[in-house]
């Protein structure tokens, strides 16, 4: 039987990226986070003593092509991006640990938020574009504000698992759940007063709630559904302490 010499190239390149196409799994990043956070606080220590896991993570991530990422579902891609926010802000963190909180990182006019530190199709970009410019611009997917964390006390809690795209609508649904309707520091209501406590995130980001349910009261009360529209609205201090056992 003849082969050609291209029929072997092709070969070769098809087995080169099914060796090497990504995992959605997380298997590792997974055992991580089940083992280095508990209740949403991050042994920040420990992580920092073995990086590892958490290196090999976002080299794997960076080595992925813009036309791989294109060619994924919506539900791997936004589990990736996720994951990858959460990831490389635990990598920040490690980095100038034992920091007390993530707004003492950088200076004044260039903060955690605005530092090349995210490399995605390899190249180096901001956590402000990742969430913003890729993440906010690309999904019509309010519940990533439960999911994205900024390492502080203030936000929404890390999840003990990584972010998969067969689970994703569930893990979402749980993060909204946990952050709006089950952490009364942040967010709670009060009917005595007729008033919503709110987290400033909700404020923050008011546009992409109302362009989900036609309004915030709206959205908020698919969790909270005693509160009324006429509800009265404050909003809570945000706890910029570390998230940190």
């Amino acid at each position: 039987m003849k082969i050609t010499f291209s029929v072997v190239v092709v070969s070769i390149i098809v087995l080169c990226n099914a060796v090497y196409s990504f995992d959605h799994s997380y298997i590792q990043l997974d055992e991580l986070l089940k083992t280095k956070v508990v209740d949403g606080m991050v042994d920040y220590k420990s992580i920092k003593a073995d990086p590892s896991v958490l290196t090999i993570f976002l080299n794997e991530v960076n080595s992925i092509s813009k036309n791989e990422f294109d060619s994924w579902s919506e539900d791997q891609q936004l589990s990736m991006l996720i994951n990858l926010y959460n990831a490389a802000t635990v990598k920040l963190i490690i980095d100038y640990y034992p920091v007390k909180s993530i707004k003492k990182i950088g200076g004044i006019f260039k903060g955690p938020w605005k530092q090349r530190l995210v490399g995605l199709f390899g190249e180096s970009i901001t956590l402000n574009h990742l969430e913003h410019d890729i993440i906010r611009k690309r999904f019509t997917e309010p519940r990533i504000h439960f999911a994205l964390v900024c390492a502080a006390k203030g936000c929404p809690v890390l999840r003990s698992q990584a972010y998969l795209p067969k689970k994703l609508d569930m893990q979402l649904a749980e993060q909204a759940k946990v952050f709006i309707a089950e952490s009364p520091q942040k967010n709670r209501f009060e009917p005595d007063i007729n008033t919503l406590f709110l987290s400033p995130i909700f404020k923050w980001y008011k546009v992409d709630f109302e362009k989900e349910a036609g309004g915030l009261i709206n959205y908020l009360q698919l969790y909270l559904p005693k509160i009324s529209i006429d509800v009265k609205i404050r909003y809570t201090d945000y706890d910029w302490s570390l998230n940190s056992q």
